[in-house]
């Protein structure tokens, strides 16, 4: 059977790409990889050996939330100390932090970039860390984001978002 081997890319609508580009590229530190001749959409990425792992696509209003259908999406990075220097750079930039969550096996945050996209920053523990047996998601993460405290999910926002 064929088998999905990781996310390839997001296309997000913006409203403003110039807002939104500096946002990606200030922020979380991804490059532009090329650009469509009409300006309309930028392509980005954190990697050197990716054509793209987001693009962002010109829209002319997406205030109105009927035309969002996107929960969040979810960077992970490379190691926990990335995920609090993040955290760092977005409360110095004074981009709000929507919440601090502890999946057990992983640790991260939630904001909101210019055009009311939520993104997770996340780090995720190594398979060989994670529980051999019940709920993947139930233990605590080992550390914390600069004394921040995270938060668990219930059972009620588990069935009810995300």
């Amino acid at each position: 059977m064929a088998k999905v081997k990781q996310l390839g890319h997001l296309v997000l609508r913006a409203n403003d790409i110039a807002v939104s580009e500096k946002f990606y590229t200030n922020i979380l530190g991804l490059h532009v990889t090329t650009r469509r001749p009409t300006g309309t959409m930028i392509f980005m990425s954190a990697r050197d050996d990716a054509s793209h792992e987001l693009a962002l696509i010109k829209s002319d209003d997406i205030k109105d939330s009927s035309t969002h259908s996107l929960a969040h999406f979810a960077w992970e990075m490379e190691s926990i100390e990335d995920v609090k220097e993040i955290h760092k750079k977005c409360r110095s930039e004074g981009i709000a932090i929507k919440s601090v969550a502890d999946h057990g096996v992983s640790l991260g945050f939630y904001i909101e970039d210019p055009d009311g996209n939520e993104i997770e920053i996340f780090y995720e523990m190594p398979k060989s860390s994670w529980p051999k047996e019940g709920y993947l998601f139930a233990g605590d993460f080992p550390d914390s984001l600069d004394g921040v405290e995270a938060k668990k999910l219930t059972d009620a926002e588990i069935t009810s978002s995300s």
